[in-house]
């Protein structure tokens, strides 16, 4: 049955609390660090904050791990957490993930935040405030300052954590990274990225409201975000990826799974600048198509500085004739090119790599890989028997990263020259605005 508490039913001290960094009293498995392996009976009590959609991929796939028990199920939406509850019936239901932590942080040991991309940051953070491990859906965060929080609190606190970029844990793109960084095709000058997806709306700004469905709580799916109606088919499980207020785009979104494997395997760090070609802003939606470029500085897997193009929607796939591929080579709808030293690589997504040496295709020998289950992965890591390879350590810094490319969508045409440590565009300080938001009044959680 769902909880029939509201938001109204917590009062402030109730919801101070429960954002609180040490409210928790931690039983052993709550700080659930790699060195303190769990007795083998024991079982990981998740709460999962989101269960609809790919949240509901995400519980069905930790929830096969033998050694865990669904603890808690939270969603805004009565409809989608009653369908969760029928598969997890001993679980406890919230529709607020606050007043989640708030009754009952001291019974579960992880949490698994699958909300839209604005309630990410909250959502996780509150759970490493209470020294729970957190496996959180990509893009890690909304905003650049966020994912940097994210990451430096993890960190500090050595608790496992996984960005849910599934693919990462894949045989193709981990054997493709042991293939570049062994010098498949030697340094590497130039990486382009491309996804057909468009994730943006170039529309106007929506007018009206329509009735709030009886099932969704609006006002805890707004979150963080400013107040404004409802309306159907527009912000809940529809387009809320499209619009800036609540997504990142196809840069922010499809962009960590096409991107992921190129900045793993080169080791880049923070890019030194980003630049963007699309239409002007409009302050309502991201880009239906877009192309960005990026300058990273050198890596042992690249030249002096590495040039990196993304491409989206009707900009993809990019013209890369200049390259003297074979003249019947189809591009992939979704894919990564490596230019090096001593040929070209293409990466399609989630397929194996296709080497190219003076127009013609050269057979690539695939590592012979364990297959791994990324959630199962996290499990483990968060049991201290595995450690995970998309940790809050590897999402923070390719978050932050790609968001510097959604922030260079509003402000087209223009180069916005990155700090890094500072985390501030040092050339047009209007850019700054963007780093960071403003939380709504009740929805504050402590390290945002």
């Amino acid at each position: 049955m769902i909880n029939p508490k509201t938001p109204n039913n917590l009062n402030r001290r109730d919801l101070l609390k429960a954002g609180a960094a040490l409210t928790a009293t931690a039983l052993p498995l709550n700080n659930a660090r790699p060195a303190a392996a769990a007795e083998p009976t024991q079982k990981l009590r998740t709460a999962h904050i989101g269960v609809g959609g790919m949240g509901g991929a995400d519980l069905n796939q930790v929830a096969t791990h033998p050694r865990v028990e669904v603890t808690a199920l939270c969603d805004i939406d009565s409809g989608i957490l009653e369908k969760a509850s029928q598969s997890h019936p001993s679980a406890k239901t919230y529709q607020d993930y606050r007043q989640l932590f708030a009754e009952l942080a001291g019974e579960i040991d992880a949490v698994v935040v699958s909300t839209p991309d604005h309630t990410h940051a909250p959502a996780a953070m509150m759970g490493l405030n209470h020294d729970k491990p957190v496996y959180c859906q990509k893009p890690l965060t909304h905003e650049i300052y966020e994912a940097r929080q994210l990451r430096l609190v993890a960190e500090q606190k050595q608790l496992p954590t996984q960005m849910g970029i599934q693919v990462s844990s894949s045989a193709q793109y981990r054997g493709a990274t042991q293939l570049i960084q062994g010098g498949i095709i030697g340094k590497v000058s130039d990486v382009y990225v491309w996804s057909h997806k468009n994730w943006g709306y170039d529309g106007p700004a929506f007018e009206g409201e329509d009735a709030i469905p009886e099932s969704v709580a609006w006002d805890l799916w707004l979150g963080t975000a400013a107040e404004r109606p409802y309306k159907k088919g527009v912000y809940h499980r529809s387009q809320w990826r499209k619009l800036i207020d609540f997504g990142t785009g196809t840069l922010g979104d499809m962009g960590v799974h096409i991107c992921d494997t190129p900045y793993r395997a080169l080791q880049l760090t923070a890019p030194l600048w980003a630049r963007t070609t699309c239409r002007p802003p409009t302050g309502v939606g991201h880009p239906e198509q877009n192309k960005v470029e990026y300058e990273f500085p050198g890596t042992a897997h690249t030249t002096e500085t590495l040039k990196w193009t993304w491409f989206d929607g009707a900009m993809s796939p990019p013209d890369l004739s200049k390259f003297n591929l074979p003249a019947d080579l189809k591009l992939h709808d979704q894919a990564a090119f490596f230019v090096g030293e001593e040929g070209t690589l293409l990466l399609p997504h989630v397929a194996n790599p296709r080497k190219f040496v003076d127009g013609k295709e050269v057979p690539v020998e695939m590592p012979k890989l364990e297959i791994k289950n990324h959630y199962h992965q996290w499990v483990d890591a968060c049991l201290g028997e595995d450690e995970t390879i998309s940790s809050f350590s590897y999402g923070g810094p390719l978050t932050e990263a790609l968001l510097l490319g959604v922030v260079a969508n509003r402000f087209p045409g223009k180069t916005l020259e990155w700090n890094a440590e500072k985390m501030e565009v040092t050339n047009l300080p209007a850019a700054n605005k963007l780093i960071r938001r403003n939380y709504r009044e009740g929805f504050e959680v402590n390290g945002l």
